[in-house]
């Protein structure tokens, strides 16, 4: 059985949580850096972290990694390593770059030498010295980081953000995989009542759905690794039906997402039903200041606008001090909120329990916890 070493590569402040995804497919072999979770398997691991990985970016194979300060090193170190053991030779390899605080600073022209490098590689093994690259695609990335080349090849193809259930999404989306860790750090569970009262196009109600019923992400996508003759379509078929058989339809759900926008909530309802979990989620057009619910011990989780534009901010700040004095009626209820305002506590007027830093695309957030009391535990059932 040949081990692989895979990158699931990570937005900043999620790694932790990535990490700990890895190990719930039971792997264990799991090292964690800024933007990766490393850790080795078989070929199995390839369908199954991109088919499982809520909050990963992308899985990549890595092939090798060398210091290389001059074009000569980069070439020869390229070279060495085992492409034609992974790569067909009728493969399409495109190389991209990039290159962080090393002396090897030119991104195309660290591409153009690795491509080369390949290419030499590659003729060794297959005879030929041309190559037409029709076949399945092995994207390729060299990745600098102070002098160090990581050489991987990606075997997701679009981001794993992209579930296949979104095709409409209101300005400003919250990325899927971010939608799926707060969730997941919230530590949110199927029988709680969940709230989103600035659903927008719905993504955190849809993926606290996906994860309340274990409906794997990707089981509506394909990916670019299913076309390689290096993973057989076997495994693919196993990962999938293990998708199918771990699902739990029956799982009753308590979701709402509320919006004060009727086009977006007409968006999210369609993308609700595209995931296939319309009917677990209740969408309602409400402003915040009509929130209230009967229920004891939910959890509000929400990205409310941030006040980023010219002529938002008093608005904002209007709005999340009204979020603070509806928010205090529910006075069981855990608050999750992800925001870029500097001085949001002070205008919810509370300090969070916890608080996280993370980003939402190029903004830095912080992911504001305030915890409720514990619910009480359930007695046993009398015989």
């Amino acid at each position: 059985m040949t081990t692989y070493e895979l990158i699931a590569t990570a937005t900043f402040g999620l790694e932790a949580v990535v990490a700990r995804e890895v190990k719930d497919l039971g792997y264990r072999d799991v090292t964690v850096e800024n933007g990766k979770v490393t850790f080795s398997a078989d070929a199995g691991a390839i369908c199954r972290a991109n088919l499982w990985l809520r909050t990963a970016d992308r899985v990549r194979l890595k092939v090798g990694e060398f210091r290389a300060t001059t074009f000569e090193e980069l070439f020869e170190n390229t070279r060495a390593l085992p492409w034609p053991e992974l790569v067909p030779g009728d493969a399409a390899f495109p190389v991209e770059g990039k290159s962080v605080k090393s002396k090897l600073f030119s991104v195309p022209d660290c591409q153009a030498i690795v491509k080369k490098a390949v290419v030499e590689s590659m003729k060794r093994k297959y005879k030929k010295q041309w190559f037409e690259e029709q076949g399945p695609v092995y994207k390729i990335e060299v990745a600098l980081l102070k002098d160090v080349a990581t050489l991987t090849i990606d075997t997701s193809g679009a981001g794993l953000h992209k579930r296949g259930y979104r095709e409409q999404a209101s300005e400003a989306p919250l990325k899927e995989t971010l939608a799926a860790a707060l969730i997941l750090l919230s530590r949110w569970q199927p029988d709680t009542v969940l709230l989103d009262p600035f659903c927008g196009s719905g993504t955190i109600p849809i993926e606290a759905a996906l994860i309340g019923q274990n409906i794997a992400p990707g089981m509506n996508r394909e990916f670019v690794s299913e076309s390689w003759p290096t993973v057989p379509k076997n495994l693919w078929r196993q990962a999938r039906k293990e998708t199918h058989d771990l699902a739990n339809y029956e799982q009753p759900l308590h979701i709402m997402g509320t919006d004060i926008d009727d086009r977006v909530l007409k968006i999210a309802r369609y993308n609700a039903r595209e995931a296939g979990v319309g009917e677990y989620i209740h969408f309602q057009r409400m402003p915040v200041a009509e929130i209230q619910s009967s229920k004891k011990y939910g959890k509000i989780i929400c990205n409310p606008p941030y006040g980023e534009r010219l002529g938002e901010l008093r608005e904002v700040e209007r709005l999340y001090r009204e979020m603070g004095r509806v928010f205090n009626r529910l006075d069981t209820w855990s608050f999750y909120i992800l925001t870029a305002h500097p001085q949001f506590e002070k205008l919810f007027g509370r300090s969070a329990t916890k608080k996280r830093k993370l980003y939402n695309g190029r903004i830095k957030v912080d992911y504001y916890q305030y915890y409720g009391p514990r619910p009480p535990r359930k007695r046993a059932e009398e015989p």
